[in-house]
Formats: C-alpha cells, sequence, structure tokens
C-alpha cells in the first residue's frame, strides 16, 4: 500500500509539473500574439487589398473626370454637332462660315498664345541669364579686391624680411633662376664633337706600294747601260 501511494503521489507530481509547463507554454504564446500588436498577418492583408481597390477607384474617377473635361472642352470650342442631313443649302453655308470663322478665331488665340509663351520664355531666359552676369560679374570683382590684397601682403612681407636683414647685418638671398643641368653637358658636348678630327683616328700604313717617291736619278736606264759597256770595248 504504501508503494501504491508512493507512486501515486510521483505521478501526481509529474503530471502538475507537465502542467505549469504547459500553462507556461501557453502564457508565452499568448505573450507572442499580443507583442505583434494589431496588425496581424492576414489584416495586413485586407488592408492591402482595400487600398489597392480604393487606388483603382480613385484612378477610374480620374480617368472619367478627364474624359468629361476633354468632352466640355471640345464642345466649347466646336459646338454641338449640327443636323447637316435635313438641312438645304443656305443652311450649309451658314455651317459652313460659322465653321470657318470659329477656326480662323481658334488659329488666331492659338497664335497669340504661342507668341506669349515664346516671350515669357524669353524673358525669364533673360532674367537668368542677367542673374547669372551679376554673379560672375562680382566673383570677378572679388577675385581682383583678393589678388590686390594678396601683391600688397608679399610686398608687405618682402619689405620686413628686408628690414630684418638689414637689422641683422645681413644681405638678401637674390632669387636663383633655375637651369636645367644638362645644358652645360650638351654644350660640352657639341664643343668636342667640333672639335673632334676623324683623321686622328685613321690607321697609319707604312707601306711604299702606294706611295709616290721620286726615283734616283743618277740611276740610269738599261739601255744606257748598253752603251756605257759599248764604249768600254771601243777602248780597249
Amino acid at each position: 500500500m504504501a508503494d501504491d501511494e508512493a507512486k501515486k503521489a510521483k505521478q501526481a507530481e509529474i503530471e502538475r509539473k507537465r502542467a505549469e509547463v504547459r500553462k507556461r507554454l501557453e502564457e508565452a504564446s499568448k505573450a507572442k500574439k499580443a507583442k505583434k500588436g494589431f496588425m496581424t498577418p492576414e489584416r495586413k492583408k485586407k488592408l492591402r487589398l482595400l487600398l489597392r481597390k480604393k487606388a483603382a477607384e480613385e484612378l477610374k474617377k480620374e480617368q472619367e473626370r478627364k474624359a468629361a473635361e476633354r468632352r466640355r472642352i471640345i464642345e466649347e470650342r466646336c459646338g454641338k454637332p449640327k443636323n447637316v442631313d435635313d438641312a438645304n443649302e443656305a443652311n450649309l453655308k451658314s455651317i459652313i462660315k460659322a465653321y470657318h470663322t470659329r477656326i480662323g478665331n481658334l488659329e488666331a488665340e492659338k497664335y497669340d498664345l504661342e507668341y506669349e509663351v515664346a516671350r515669357k520664355d524669353l524673358e525669364a531666359l533673360k532674367v537668368i541669364v542677367k542673374e547669372y552676369f551679376d554673379r560672375v560679374y562680382l566673383c570677378e570683382g572679388q577675385k581682383w579686391d583678393l589678388e590686390h590684397e594678396v601683391r600688397k601682403r608679399d610686398f608687405e612681407i618682402s619689405d620686413l624680411n628686408s628690414q630684418v636683414n638689414d637689422l641683422r647685418g645681413k644681405f638678401m638671398k637674390p632669387t636663383l633662376k633655375k637651369v636645367s643641368k644638362y645644358e652645360n653637358k650638351f654644350a660640352k658636348l657639341q664643343k668636342k664633337a667640333a672639335e673632334f678630327n676623324f683623321r686622328n683616328q685613321l690607321k697609319v700604313v707604312k707601306k711604299k706600294e702606294f706611295t709616290l717617291e721620286e726615283e734616283d736619278k743618277e740611276k740610269k736606264p738599261d739601255w744606257s747601260k748598253k752603251g756605257d759597256k759599248v764604249e768600254e770595248k771601243v777602248e780597249a
């Protein structure tokens, strides 16, 4: 009996803990749903559909309003259509004349409107150009004033530097002109090229094959040697 009671008490404790866990989970889910606020996904979907429907209705009303306005303007400018089926020649002439007069008036109004629009555009363009011109003129004036002020400051700085150098007993260093370091090298190379003699580089040849030297004047030709031999024989 004691064992059965212990088992029942243990089972009851387990069930109680399960109920507590289930209750906490339900409360957490309810709190999570409450945090989402009034706009649930279903309500958001319905709201989107209502907004689309409302926008479509507004667009349709705007189109109908524009169409009615267009018809009104056409009727105002052209008038209601005339019944020309049962009209005689005189009525047709009067209708045509009325339409012709109305077309002429509309063309005149169109020309006046175009001229007025062009004139207003030209005036607006002139105003814009004048504004830009005034701005450029002002900027140029400010630029000249700044340049004058800068030159004045530079002159004052150089005057102060000269005074400081005079007080120190030093001379002002003159501004040196920048000279390219390659100019002197090019000048020397050009001078060397002008003074360079190519004959000094030639090899000296001491062969006498191509030299023209005078022969010995005392050397006699062969025919004169024969004559000398004949004279020696005669003397003998």
